[in-house]
């Protein structure tokens, strides 16, 4: 999943796992992503020599015994990539049984948070919610491996969009978009569809902490993105923004740094990044909202852009927060299984606030 901005000042280009932001596609040409030393568009390390092709990173120097588990792994998320897309998303739902047994300490912040947002539910209605959201975990896992490595034209098929003239309207004059969505599945899916279409696609961009992951991801969303941003460098964002990139924003997490406040979230108050109002006042970008998931049918995915707002900023940072906050709660309660769940979004709240997940 793409990362949230924590907006503040200053920040510097960083490079992680080897990798800077991608170089734009010559004409007819597929975008390539580029080691660290060449110069993207809005990327501020320095350049290569001009004329000189970057040589495809290497993963060779990930070969230690530490590794082998991972690679295991993935080398059958690659082989099992090919199967056809129903068998899966059975893989999936199998593989979020397991998650369910092997991981208690998400289970239970799961069951909180649906137990906090849906308070009317039944017991019983929650519990299905919380079985079908580890089925959603893992599918998500074979989301990832298609955005990795399926072909575009099967990326194609499979991801639905719908709304792309409310995207190209709020490009005609130039500006930027804020292509604001949350933590919902198939993300890069998505992406890699509206920058196959459009082309001019960045996101946000948080490096895992496991480096040959890290250089797995990147590689996948490379493919969805023109742009990859550091999620700490609010600089690069604005100046992406005013060169007429389309960003994607997921300002839904527990945020308890600048441009934050205390806010409802279904009716529970949440520490909320209010950072959008900033960042479309420092960038003149619109805001047009963006939902991705997986269709009821068991056919892919939809991708959902709708018309971008007007009369945003409004008053206050708190009252845009509160209006993007209304926004993904509609979008939660039509698929509540398929929203993420397994995040603390109700910690770091301030006293006599108490932790739920105490």
């Amino acid at each position: 999943m793409y990362a949230v901005a924590t907006f503040q000042a200053g920040g510097a280009a960083r490079c992680y796992g080897g990798f800077a932001p991608q170089a734009p596609a010559e004409p007819g040409a597929a975008p390539r992503p580029l080691p660290c030393g060449r110069m993207s568009p809005v990327t501020t390390v320095p350049s290569a020599p001009p004329g000189r092709k970057p040589p495809e990173p290497s993963l060779a120097h990930f070969w230690q015994p530490r590794y082998w588990g991972l690679w295991l792994g993935i080398g059958l998320l690659r082989v099992t990539v090919l199967l056809p897309y129903p068998a899966l998303m059975a893989l999936g739902r199998g593989l979020g049984r397991l998650f369910l047994l092997a991981l208690p300490g998400r289970r239970r912040v799961a069951a909180v948070n649906l137990r906090l947002c849906f308070p009317d539910a039944s017991e019983g209605q929650r519990a299905i919610w919380l079985r079908e959201h580890f089925h959603s975990l893992g599918m998500a896992v074979f989301d990832l491996g298609l955005a990795i490595w399926a072909p575009p034209a099967r990326i194609t098929r499979l991801v639905h969009v719908a709304g792309l003239e409310h995207l190209r309207a709020a490009r005609a004059d130039g500006q930027g978009v804020v292509l604001l969505t949350g933590h919902f599945p198939a993300a890069e899916l998505g992406g890699h569809e509206l920058q196959l279409r459009l082309g001019r696609i960045a996101a946000l961009y948080r490096p895992a902490r496991n480096p040959l992951v890290d250089e797995i991801l990147r590689r996948g969303r490379a493919r969805g993105t023109e742009l990859l941003i550091p999620k700490d460098n609010s600089r690069q964002l604005i100046r992406a923004l005013r060169q007429g990139y389309a960003v994607y924003f997921a300002p839904d997490q527990s945020h308890r740094r600048t441009n934050s406040a205390l806010l409802p979230f279904f009716g529970e108050p949440a520490m909320t990044n209010t950072a959008l109002t900033q960042i479309v006042r420092l960038s003149g970008a619109k805001v047009v909202p963006m939902l991705t998931r997986r269709r009821p049918d068991g056919a892919g995915y939809d991708a959902l852009l709708l018309p971008a707002w007007t009369g945003f900023p409004g008053e206050s940072p708190e009252a845009d927060a509160r209006r993007v906050t209304s926004l993904l709660e509609a979008w939660i309660r039509e698929a509540p299984a398929q929203y993420y769940w397994i995040h603390r979004r109700f910690k770091g709240r301030p006293a006599p606030l108490p932790d739920p997940y105490a």
